[in-house]
């Protein structure tokens, strides 16, 4: 109790009350109680001081946290990691208490880097979870380390297959694939002209595409075309 006391002053030390009530808006899926309105930055900074404190294991294994900003610390402290299992076991004690699209998106794992092999693995593994965050998170993963160097044909497969009725999935996918169509035209476009994506999905990421400066007019005015009615 001790430590989370200390991390939840700290928290409520960098309260701005104003952006709280903007990211509330963002996040309809947290309770605004739940939230103490701590920017971004400074909440990092204050990551890496307590990343450095004896009490920052013991945080790591007190779940579930009770504010949104101790959920963030979480994501900012297994990002931080540097061994590749213990991130991996750290993100599949976590991932399951994450409620919202922001903490998702905010762990980004120093760890992966270096092993692309394992972590596409473990990639498909959290696509194939029930838990809605979890398979965005699963889907981030792909999107920001497999559509350069290590990209593989297959792996739009496994994001075309998706079906999901969760708001959150179904926008990272079209993110993935507005992203693909940047990075991997050729490969990419095939899924849109065959409406491989439901179809919110599918003109969301044309949608995204399009509106990407990596994306040349021409293929622009090619993608406006296969968007469906509905």
């Amino acid at each position: 109790m001790r430590l989370e006391q200390n991390l939840l002053k700290s928290l409520f030390a960098l309260q701005d009350l104003k952006y709280k009530e903007f990211h509330c808006r963002l996040m309809p899926t947290v309770d605004p109680e739940t939230v103490i309105g701590v920017r971004v930055p400074p909440l990092r900074k204050l990551a890496v001081q307590f990343g450095k404190t004896p009490q920052a294991e013991a945080f790591l294994h007190a779940l579930p946290h009770r504010y949104y900003e101790e959920n963030n610390v979480h994501g900012c402290l297994i990002s931080a990691m540097t061994d590749y299992e213990q991130t991996v076991a750290a993100l599949d004690a976590f991932l399951p208490y994450v409620d919202n699209w922001a903490t998702c998106d905010l762990i980004s794992p120093k760890a992966f880097k270096k092993h692309p092999a394992p972590l596409l693995e473990q990639c498909r593994t959290w696509m194939a979870s029930d838990h809605a965050y979890t398979v965005r998170f699963g889907i981030g993963v792909l999107l920001s380390f497999y559509l350069d160097d290590a990209f593989a044909p297959e792996q739009l497969e496994w994001a075309a297959d998706l079906r999901s009725g969760e708001y959150y999935v179904n926008m990272m996918t079209a993110w993935y694939f507005a992203t693909a169509l940047a990075k991997q035209y050729d490969a990419a476009l095939p899924y849109i002209q065959h409406q491989r994506l439901d179809p919110w999905t599918h003109n969301k990421a044309i949608q995204k595409a399009v509106e990407s400066y990596r994306i040349t007019p021409e293929q622009k005015a090619l993608l406006r075309k296969y968007k469906v009615k509905l």
